[in-house]
């Protein structure tokens, strides 16, 4: 039997981002997602651990989930970075990552790799199940392991703990978000893990159950 999937949360300011450090109990090699403006802590745990990343995985393109990117990229030579195809166009310009509006030019290395749904990330001893569910950047992407009991959802800015990922970025669509949710994430077991990419964990079956935005008492929007 496989030891579980741990997942360590490091939270960057100034926006209180989530990125997660993902591998399996006892094994070195890691994946990064969504590296956000203190890439020196992401590091710092990297090392104080003894763990090596074997890839980038980016849940969407905006500037508060890829701004460690450069430095990451930059101290782990060849470390592939991934990200879902529609939003791959985000990591070059500082107008659609939404650096340009806190006036900074935020920019990331090109994708190595761009990926969409029903595609597989084999990296670190684990294989993330990709899932498209636009509506907060056009292209956003989850990560989920279905392997896992329970299972896990890397969910980026999708699915919070009573709410839901803005919409009112360029590009954004509540409509087609809060579809993705009910049609990607909500058929999974009610037990399966969502780490956002901000606030604390929830669950599926909880925000099936009492999200106000898509849950079932919300009743705004048909999938």
């Amino acid at each position: 039997m496989s030891e579980p999937v741990q997942i360590a949360v490091i939270v960057s300011a100034p926006f209180m981002e989530n990125t997660l450090i993902v591998h399996r109990k006892g094994q070195p090699e890691c994946v990064i997602v969504d590296p956000g403006f203190e890439p020196s802590k992401i590091i710092k745990l990297l090392e104080t651990r003894g763990m090596q990343p074997a890839a980038i995985l980016l849940t969407h393109g905006h500037v508060d989930h890829i701004a460690g990117n450069f430095a990451l990229c930059e101290r782990f030579c060849d470390l592939p970075l991934i990200v879902g195809r529609n939003d791959a166009p985000l990591l070059a310009d500082p107008l659609k990552n939404l650096s340009a509006l806190g006036g900074v030019s935020i920019t990331s290395p090109p994708a190595s790799r761009l990926v969409g749904e029903g595609d597989v990330v084999d990296a670190a001893g684990l294989q993330f199940h990709v899932r498209d569910v636009p509506g907060h950047s056009p292209g956003h992407v989850v990560y989920i392991l279905p392997g896992e009991t329970p299972m896990i959802v890397l969910g980026g800015d999708v699915l919070f703990q009573g709410s839901i990922g803005r919409c009112d970025f360029p590009g954004g669509d509540q409509e087609l978000l809060v579809r993705g949710i009910r049609t990607k994430l909500f058929p999974l077991p009610d037990d399966t893990r969502v780490y956002p990419g901000h606030g604390p964990m929830t669950t599926v079956g909880a925000e099936r159950r009492t999200n106000p935005f898509c849950g079932d008492l919300a009743g705004r929007f048909a999938p």
